[in-house]
């Protein structure tokens, strides 16, 4: 009798605890915001989410308001949708939202990864001495050395100028990112005398074939993300992880030359720090994914825009032109490529604009902080919410301030000099009379503001500067509308296109 008593509590209690976790018993609390767990235990609204971010969270701000908590894959999110509202998340302390919790677990499960406290603290110094201020001028150098080589190895060589057709998509994400892998992990050692030209050419080879392995793994990336894979993708995955921890090791690694100080600084210090090397190896990849993942998609945006809006390529072909006038260089036959330098990219604020522009279109993260304790959330509007230990508190920025009609006059439109007054300053943005902070968020804001920004914007404006230099280009079908955004990436970087365009390049002179 005793033993099915106890064997009738364990069942009773095994009940209420797949229950509470599948979140029956969750009720809104005085002071806390609406809760809406969705029909699919557990699940909550996760698929409709993974479907289309922007239009459910329309969907539940029209029904809800500015703040409301949503049941998302196990998890409660309240999303804040005032932009005015932004600074007291932002700026609150990492002892009651933590944005920390959330990567640590997503790092984890994409590339096996995991954090401590003295790996964030090396990412952050790391970054902060090599990817800003006279760290960055070196890495630009060797990312337009990168440039060169992948680029404009072959612009002397007398070849006819013909035009060659290209996958938009896949030339700017290919040449982009092997640039920056190049620039980043190191080059190929020559091998004696009169080597050079065969160690540039491994260098192109090996960073073509790491690229063809990558985009492999960046379709799988975000069903990976979301735990949604199919069995043999995920065998794929893990496959491609092995690869990349393999490819990316501390032994070949060290056989490079010109390794970046942002690389070798980072691998130097967590080896000290105890961290294996097998760890070491999985870290290499995440720094791979997290500098490259974004640029190239973002360049093609960036270069689709301007080919498709004439008035905004000749403005920007224009600025260029000026910036290489003016420092003493010019394109012509016979003349070396040219040498563009970060001083250079300080220059161009029509660039600057546009690229700015293309994020706010195109770039849509989540940006998330973990509730470590009950905290209050006073709203520009004076309301008081509570935000409840456990639970996760969310902004999508893309749809409360970048495509906000209140802030961004014709926000589908693309205006390339949206960002940028006349004298070549940059402009406000008001709502309501009250100007605003956040008016585009795609590096993310506060303390996970993304610290690799700067050299991610140099890299993209040194590719579009470097091809309108160099490079006569059209769209092979002008009429050819710009083609659908792949809304399944939203919350996982700049969002890639479901079908791409083609377009003619030629040397231009």
């Amino acid at each position: 009798m005793v033993l099915w008593v106890i064997l009738l509590c364990t069942l009773v209690s095994s009940l209420l605890g797949g229950l509470y976790v599948l979140g029956v018993f969750r009720r809104q609390r005085p002071n806390e915001p609406p809760l809406d767990k969705g029909t699919i235990p557990w699940l909550g609204h996760l698929l409709e989410f993974r479907k289309d971010s922007s239009e459910f969270l329309k969907r539940m701000q029209s029904k809800h308001g500015d703040v409301f908590t949503v049941l998302i894959g196990g998890y409660y999110f309240t999303f804040v949708m005032d932009p005015f509202s932004f600074g007291t998340i932002v700026k609150e302390s990492r002892s009651k939202l933590d944005f920390r919790t959330s990567v640590t677990k997503l790092v984890v499960q994409v590339f096996g990864f995991k954090p401590t406290e003295a790996t964030h603290n090396i990412v952050h110094t790391s970054s902060t001495k090599h990817l800003m201020g006279d760290g960055l001028t070196v890495l630009t150098q060797a990312t337009m050395e990168s440039f060169r080589k992948l680029l404009l190895f072959n612009l002397s060589s007398g070849e006819k100028r013909v035009w060659q057709e290209e996958n938009l998509f896949h030339y700017c994400y290919n040449i982009v990112f092997r640039a920056g892998y190049l620039a980043l992990y190191g080059t190929e050692p020559p091998q004696g005398a009169g080597s050079q030209e065969k160690a540039e050419e491994q260098d192109r080879l090996h960073s073509n074939q790491l690229f063809q392995e990558f985009r492999k793994y960046d379709r799988l990336f975000p069903r990976l993300a979301f735990a949604l894979l199919l069995p043999k993708d995920k065998r794929e995955a893990e496959r491609l992880k092995r690869h990349f921890w393999n490819m990316l090791s501390v032994k070949k690694i060290w056989q490079k030359d010109n390794i970046s100080g942002w690389i070798s600084d980072q691998e130097k210090l967590l080896a000290e720090n105890g961290v294996p090397e097998y760890m070491r190896e999985r870290f290499m990849f995440m720094l791979l994914w997290a500098s490259q993942g974004n640029t190239g998609p973002t360049a093609f945006w960036l270069l689709l825009y301007l080919l498709k809006h004439p008035e905004a390529l000749k403005a920007v072909k224009d600025e260029v032109d000026k910036v290489l006038r003016e420092s003493g260089q010019e394109v012509k036959a016979g003349s070396p490529p040219v040498t563009v330098t970060r001083d250079m990219l300080n220059q161009t604020p029509l660039l600057d604009s546009a690229l700015e522009e293309t994020l706010r279109l195109v770039a849509a993260p989540v940006l998330v902080r973990a509730v470590l304790k009950d905290t209050s959330l006073r709203t520009s509007t004076g309301t008081e919410f509570t935000l409840r230990r456990g639970d996760r508190v969310a902004l999508f920025p893309h749809l409360s301030v970048q495509m906000n009609p209140e802030i961004h006059e014709e926000p589908h439109k693309f205006k390339y000099d949206r960002f940028v007054n006349p004298d070549g300053t940059r402009k406000d943005f008001y709502r309501n009379g009250k100007k605003l902070k956040f008016v585009s968020m795609p590096w993310g804001a506060g303390v996970s503001t993304c610290p690799g920004r700067f050299f991610a914007s140099a890299e993209m404006k040194l590719f579009v500067f470097l091809m309108l230099s160099h490079f006569d280009l059209e769209l092979v079908d002008e009429e050819e509308e710009i083609p659908a955004i792949d809304i399944s990436r939203w919350g996982f970087g700049t969002m890639q296109p479901v079908h791409d365009i083609r377009f003619r390049h030629r040397p231009c002179f």
